[in-house]
């Protein structure tokens, strides 16, 4: 299998400086020890984004962000671990050698390289023949002007063109070196069949006459291209996109996700528009956070890149009436996908494109602004007037309703939207929940062959407060299956399947479902023992002896009842059996996901101590002058914790009818045990702070 060589990725994360690379994003005023700056991820006024370049991580103490230079590259670019440390070899020129690659996982490499590069010189010709040819200035250029697009749009999204000619791509391809094969494979080029299917020997161009969108990947790779006819009465289709290939998933993108996902994070807010012409208008009005599913109806795949970025995602429709309805579907995805989802209608005649252009960019972020509805209550107004008075229709209406509350997993939304349901067709709730229930019912019966009590996400009655009577949720959608190249990087790098889940989701803090969301006094105690190992490890508290060793060596025989605590400390004595140090710097580079969540967690403190304190000759005890004591309470107060939780098994086993001998036994160690723990509770009474002496 292949694998990047350790000493590769320890080369990258060496020479990444957090600094520089969080530089690249957002700007960073120094402020006490560390760097400062509004969060790249949040819409903030006051920073509360903090970097410090001497552990190597950043903290936003407003999201909750946090991370080392792998990560930050992460969230910000929504990349996977492999590709974020590609994009720092990248950055720092060094070279990522793959070793021991079969010759058959080698040519699909590269025929896959291959189609990539073959894919952006195409996309350099036709912007080349849109801005440098007197047929692409005259034709596409002068369209794209009549559509109000300027250069800079232009650039951004790098438009093209592609001659009226059957053959001029592929021509200009072979000329340049590029083998015909790839121009097939990416769909760039057509072979002629004949009625038998069998081919004819004839090529030539897919795109010919055409403006030119090219469809970048969320890394900015171009895997595809939308192209528009600009001949009248033409026979063939207005657009016409690349077909599927290796690089090229329709139902995986979302055009102008490249170039807006940084504004979709800023915002918190994605907008969704229908076509290629809709997203460039709006992001030329200052409205970045805009993508378009491309004519295609929405998909899980795109659904999936949006909650990426955001888990608020508004639909601008035009006035169509008919055009609304045919999408209601795809918006009930939405909301089965755990987003808010919220919609804007224009006039009838206009969509997002026209009515920018028509009334500017300003009227046209207040009709955002005030037109915005939540999806339900937009539902229950369109179904509720085409139900007029008719009874029948009403009551198919508030099915088509609570057909689309049942797709929200949230509970407490379902109930809200219920209420809102109840009011606005003047029902009453019960009777509203009764329904519900039994559409849950029977789509859990039709999964599941027929069972109609094998449960789903029923609501209990109104007079107890709506309470789920079963989860009360939507079931998680389980992970879709990983390919063998995903599976292969994931153990190519040491990363869980679970990090590389999702096509390169971004990997975010796994849930750590062995901590308690109020934390218990054992997960305390053992927390505390590993924020110490990780803050303060070479300082020595004696000759030769390093907090690091100690603590270590006390706790040498004392067990973690925490699985992240406990592997944590693991990692901690990895290192240094290593001969290294147990530093925040590396162990924020780690593999895994809940586990570089934690060590930013533990690493990072808010606020600092202002110097003017020691300016004005005040003395404030810091915890490093204090390191012996502050590791001796923690051993302590992990131990009592220990001792505590033992006695407590010792006391309820005599609860229970026991033989004399065994009862004997109990009794002889619960003496111990409160021997031990009395001792423990008056060493930590005692202990008094050296500076206090």
């Amino acid at each position: 299998m292949a694998r990047i060589p350790k000493e590769t990725v320890d080369q990258i994360i060496h020479h990444a400086d957090i600094v520089e690379v969080v530089g690249d994003f957002v700007s960073l005023k120094k402020k006490g020890q560390n760097m400062w700056a509004c969060c790249p991820f949040h819409h903030e006024k006051s920073p509360s984004f903090s970097v410090a370049p001497a552990k190597g991580l950043y903290k936003c103490f407003g999201c909750g962000k946090a991370g080392g230079v792998v990560q930050f590259i992460m969230d910000v670019e929504g990349t996977s671990y492999v590709e974020a440390l590609k994009y720092l070899a990248k950055k720092y020129g060094i070279d990522v050698e793959e070793e021991e690659k079969t010759p058959e996982q080698q040519l699909a490499q590269n025929d896959k390289d291959s189609q990539f590069i073959v894919s952006n010189w195409a996309k350099d010709h036709y912007h080349n023949l849109l801005l440098n040819t007197e047929e692409g200035q005259g034709i596409g250029l002068s369209y794209l002007r009549q559509r109000g697009l300027n250069q800079t749009t232009i650039k951004t999204f790098e438009l093209g063109y592609s001659l009226d000619q059957w053959d001029d791509l592929m021509k200009t391809a072979e000329k340049a070196g590029y083998e015909r094969k790839y121009l097939e494979k990416t769909g760039l080029v057509i072979t002629k069949e004949d009625d038998q299917g069998h081919d004819t020997g004839r090529r030539y161009d897919r795109f010919r006459g055409r403006v030119m969108f090219p469809i970048h990947n969320v890394s900015g790779r171009v895997i595809g291209f939308g192209a528009r006819t600009l001949k009248p009465n033409d026979k063939t289709a207005k657009y016409l996109n690349s077909p599927e290939s290796e690089i090229y998933h329709k139902s995986d993108v979302l055009y102008g996700l490249y170039q807006g996902r940084q504004a979709i994070r800023t915002e918190e807010q994605c907008y969704l528009v229908e076509g290629y012409l809709d997203v460039l208008s709006l992001h030329q009005g200052d409205i970045k956070n805009v993508v378009a599913s491309s004519g295609t109806s929405l998909t899980e795949g795109q659904i999936r890149l949006i909650k990426r970025y955001t888990d608020n995602v508004t639909v601008l429709y035009d006035g169509d009436a008919a055009g609304i309805r045919a999408s209601l579907r795809g918006i009930d995805m939405l909301l089965e996908g755990g987003l808010n989802v919220r919609v804007v209608l224009f006039p009838d005649g206009d969509d997002p494109d026209s009515y920018i252009r028509k009334v500017g960019d300003q009227r046209f972020k207040e009709h955002l602004e005030g037109a915005s509805q939540d999806f339900i209550q937009f539902k229950t107004d369109l179904v509720s007037r085409e139900a007029a008075q008719d009874p029948v229709k009403k009551a198919e209406a508030i099915r088509e309703v609570l057909q689309s509350i049942a797709k929200v997993p949230d509970p407490i939304k379902r109930q809200v939207f219920l209420q809102q349901t109840s009011q606005a067709f003047s029902i009453d709730e019960q009777v509203l929940i009764t329904e519900y229930n039994k559409l849950v019912r029977n789509a859990s019966g039709k999964a599941t062959g027929g069972n109609a009590n094998s449960g789903g996400s029923g609501l209990g009655s109104a007079q107890t407060g709506g309470q789920p009577s079963g989860s009360g949720a939507a079931p998680r959608p389980a992970p879709r299956p990983m390919s063998p190249e995903e599976e292969a990087e994931a153990l190519m790098y040491g990363a869980s399947p679970e990090d590389l889940a999702g096509g390169g989701d971004a990997l975010t803090a796994s849930p750590r479902e062995d901590l308690d969301p109020v934390p218990n006094a054992q997960q305390t105690c053992e927390r505390e023992v590993v924020r110490l190992l990780l803050l303060y490890s070479p300082q020595p508290l004696a000759p030769e002896v390093s907090v690091a060793q100690y603590l270590l060596q006390q706790l040498d025989d004392t067990p973690f009842k925490t699985g992240i605590y406990g592997d944590l400390l693991h990692l901690c004595r990895e290192e240094l059996e290593q001969g290294r140090w147990p530093e925040v710097r590396t162990l924020i580079q780690h593999s895994r996901s809940d586990i570089r969540s934690l060590v930013a967690e533990l690493a990072t403190e808010k606020y600092e101590l202002s110097p003017n304190w020691t300016t004005h000759q005040i003395y404030v005890p810091r915890e490093l002058d204090q390191l012996q004591v502050a590791c001796d309470n923690a051993i302590l107060r992990l131990n009592k914790v220990n001792v505590e939780q033992e006695l407590a098994v010792r006391l309820e086993a005599l609860r229970h009818p026991l033989d004399d001998d065994t009862m004997m036994e109990h009794l002889q160690t619960i003496r111990l045990l409160k021997q031990m723990d009395n001792q423990l509770a008056s060493m930590l009474g005692t202990v008094i702070p050296r500076g206090a002496q």
